[in-house]
């Protein structure tokens, strides 16, 4: 049987790049796996091709693009605060094991794979916690120090581990506890073929992973760690529900009998209050008044098209005015400090397009919620009498 040791490292310590080299040096494994996907390995090492403004406009997922753009720079400024490269532990274990000349597994998820499933079994109310987490950190971590000692204490790990259960159990599901399976599958793979396995993970998978080793008949099947996340469509189902609630809502006003002018007035007010939510965040997050302008004269549509969104119109003409160039998704990463990232375009124009749904998504909760107060109308009168006379209207044409 192989004898497998697993290191735990902090992704940004300098002791922990030390104790990687130590144990390649004391424990002479046949092959060290080391917590990286090839195509991290290749973006720590390698220049790698950015996709163009328009790929990342195309591909629609502002909301997940800013959070992994975050935690890269929270992992950054605490690297910055340490004197070391995220990473560095990895490609210390790799460099001594060839040193050594010994191969070389990566034996982590596909990172593409990991941020799916992290956000897609995420629920609504989770994500928006997490991004309200994410955003407090930005602050914390531009002024605290950060103590990589306390952080390397398993019962501190432990403890975070769990406290981000209780904050986000189907992300941590994802992000660590499928990791955990996925890691000692390939570990213990590598020990089918090796006697001697030197695994390099963070501290947080430690008791995870050695649970999964102590114990492999738990481990669930590797192809349900890997599949992608397919849940329902809620986007979309929310768009449609709420196209239908308003050509309801419009209905009933109309056949209600309370008059053209109401009718006309919620019109108006659909119109306004997606409008102006959708250009205020747009302006929040830094956008020109002209993508601001876009925000307001589309948010009416597309909030009643789940096919489309404002935030797209709104980063188009974002991006044609303040015009991203090839490089700065590299100065979005090495940015010291929100502000500065804020300041770079491409940043710029995908936070426009998240906050201007964001605007117009409050605009459409704030209709409902208070246009038959501000109309002077009864909810319960203009519904019953409305559908009531839809109902005897039809009945008259059948």
């Amino acid at each position: 049987m192989a004898e497998i040791r697993l290191v735990g490292t902090a992704h940004v310590s300098q002791k922990s790049v030390e104790e990687v080299r130590a144990a390649i040096e004391e424990f002479q494994p046949d092959i060290v796996g080391v917590e990286l996907d090839r195509g991290r390995y290749i973006a720590l090492t390698e220049e790698v091709a950015e996709p163009s403004v328009m790929e990342i406009l195309k591909g629609g997922n502002f909301g997940q693009l800013l959070v992994q753009w975050v935690l890269t720079f929270i992992q950054q400024r605490i690297g910055a605060e340490t004197g070391v490269k995220p990473g560095s532990e990895m490609l210390a274990a790799i460099e001594e094991a060839r040193t050594h000349q010994k191969p070389v597994a990566f034996i982590d998820r596909d990172i593409r794979i990991t941020l799916g499933r992290f956000w897609g079994k995420m629920g609504i109310w989770e994500k928006i916690k997490f991004i309200g987490a994410l955003m407090y950190s930005l602050v914390s971590v531009e002024g605290e120090k950060v103590d990589i000692d306390e952080l390397m204490n398993q019962d501190v790990v432990s403890a975070a581990m769990e406290e981000f259960r209780k904050f986000s159990p189907r992300g941590a599901g994802a992000l660590i506890d499928e990791r955990d399976a996925y890691l000692a599958h390939q570990i213990l793979m590598l020990g089918s073929r090796y006697e001697r396995v030197l695994a390099v993970v963070g501290a947080g998978h430690i008791q995870g992973v050695q649970r999964y080793l102590d114990a492999p008949e738990t481990l669930p099947p590797l192809p349900s760690l890997t599949a992608e996340v397919k849940g329902l469509p809620w986007a979309k189902i929310l768009g449609s529900a709420v196209t239908v609630l308003f050509i309801l809502l419009i209905a009933a006003i109309a056949f209600s009998g309370v008059g053209l002018e109401v009718l006309l007035a919620a019109l108006l007010y659909w119109v306004l209050i997606t409008g102006a939510l959708s250009a205020v965040f747009t302006l929040l997050a830094g956008g020109h008044p002209l993508s601001a302008a876009t925000a307001f004269g589309v948010s009416w549509m597309t909030s009643l098209n789940p096919l489309l969104a404002a935030g797209w119109f709104a980063a188009a003409v974002e991006a044609k005015i303040r015009k991203p160039t090839v490089g700065e998704l590299q100065q979005i990463i090495a940015a010291e400090t929100f502000s500065e990232m804020r300041k770079i375009p491409l940043f710029r124009v995908v936070f426009v397009a998240a906050l201007a749904n964001v605007g117009c998504t409050i605009g459409v909760i704030a209709y409902f919620t208070f246009i038959f107060p501000i109309l002077g109308i009864d909810l319960t009168e203009v519904v019953t009498t409305g559908f009531s006379n839809m109902l005897q209207m039809l009945q008259s044409l059948f």
